[in-house]
């Protein structure tokens, strides 16, 4: 049983390794949209390479695709050849345009694509679509679901509203002459949603510290305490940072939330038991991942006339998403090998040797060093 496991370890060992030095996440598109003129125009920023290598949103990054390989050749081309390599036509076909509930048309009206730069980095790319309005007085817009996931921000001062659209959805209808406000519980749903697929498939990082407060005791009173205490310290800077209050730039809270996954796999290899301090630890390093959620949801966007709301759902997501970690490895390696005289030292010291490499990597990257 023990070879068996440590062979399978090795295998996880080795692909996650990988993950890092190859992988691109698969990350949503974001639209910004403008009601102007009788026309509507959107403003998308996205993976251009990922949507023309057909990669979807059926794989967390581009390597677990089988058209990494096409990913990887888009990635390596200038903006002039991807640009021409772009059917602007067929891009413009799946973009789902309802009017008054007819489909309606639009077309790519400009593209702008960044230097090839660092190979190892997603390269963000923006194009604008535009259509006619006509004598509609609603508008629904979305896109085909083999091209993943986009979240469109209805842009006017007098017009609030934020959709995350999912399997090919479209938004709800948006008046085109007055105010569309997303209800409460509608916008609790939608960020509910932004905050779980935060975690998953997004969120490695955090997942791998989730895993960390797992690996180093299984029982249910010290993990719902380690949990509670990292809930807390997170909810807290997620909300300050959204609302504006404490900002602590990305260039200091990615490497340190990249430590707090050295330590906490440290402190699992070195300490058999938990220590008096590590709800303090937790805590603070809590902290630290709060500001990293809350540069993601500032990314998303935050319907002003639903703050309360965004911020909920997108907390309540992530809790989710930490469950669903939680139960993932209690089902794959807590329910079966916890209690087995060799579980330390077959499954939580290598494991957790595994993601202090992984953190000590992203340490080193984050920092720019590699």
């Amino acid at each position: 049983m023990t070879k068996t496991l440590r062979a399978i370890l090795a295998g996880v060992f080795s692909l996650i390794m990988a993950l890092p030095l190859a992988a691109h996440e698969i990350r949503p598109a974001i639209a910004d949209l403008f009601l102007e003129n009788g026309t509507f125009r959107m403003e998308i920023k996205l993976n251009l390479e990922a949507i023309m290598a057909e990669i979807g949103s059926g794989a967390s990054n581009t390597q677990e695709s089988p058209n990494a390989g096409k990913y990887d050749e888009f990635r390596a081309m200038g903006p002039g050849a991807l640009d021409a390599a772009l059917d602007r036509d067929a891009f413009a076909a799946k973009v789902n345009v309802l009017l008054d509930g007819e489909a309606g048309n639009a077309r790519v009206t400009e593209v702008s694509i960044s230097e090839i730069g660092d190979l190892e980095l997603v390269r963000d790319s923006h194009i604008i679509v535009t259509g006619q309005l006509g004598s509609a007085k609603e508008l629904q817009l979305g896109w085909d679901t083999s091209y993943g996931e986009i979240i469109i921000r209805l842009m006017d001062e007098s017009n609030d509203y934020n959709a995350y659209l999912t399997n090919g959805a479209v938004t709800d209808p948006i008046s085109t002459e007055g105010a569309t406000v997303i209800s409460f519980w509608a916008n609790l749903v939608n960020y509910t949603a932004v905050g779980y697929y935060h975690i998953l498939p997004l969120g490695l990082d955090h997942i791998l510290f989730i895993v960390g407060l797992f690996l180093l005791t299984t029982r249910f009173k010290p993990l719902l305490w380690q949990v509670t205490t990292f809930t807390l310290a997170h909810s807290i800077t997620l909300a300050l940072g959204v609302l504006g209050i404490l900002v602590v730039p990305s260039s200091i809270v990615e490497p340190l939330i990249a430590v707090s996954i050295v330590y906490v796999a440290l402190e699992n290899i070195f300490l058999a038991h938990m220590s008096r301090w590590r709800l303090m630890v937790v805590f603070l390093f809590g902290l630290l991942h709060g500001q990293g959620f809350a540069g993601a949801l500032t990314e998303f966007g935050l319907s002003t006339n639903n703050i309360a709301s965004g911020l909920i759902g997108f907390n309540l997501g992530v809790e989710l998403g930490q469950l669903s970690v939680i139960l993932l490895c209690f089902a794959l390696v807590g329910f079966w090998f916890a209690q087995k005289d060799w579980y330390r030292q077959v499954v939580v010291v290598p494991a957790s040797t595994v993601i202090a490499l992984i953190g000590a990597y992203w340490v080193v990257e984050r920092v720019g060093l590699a």
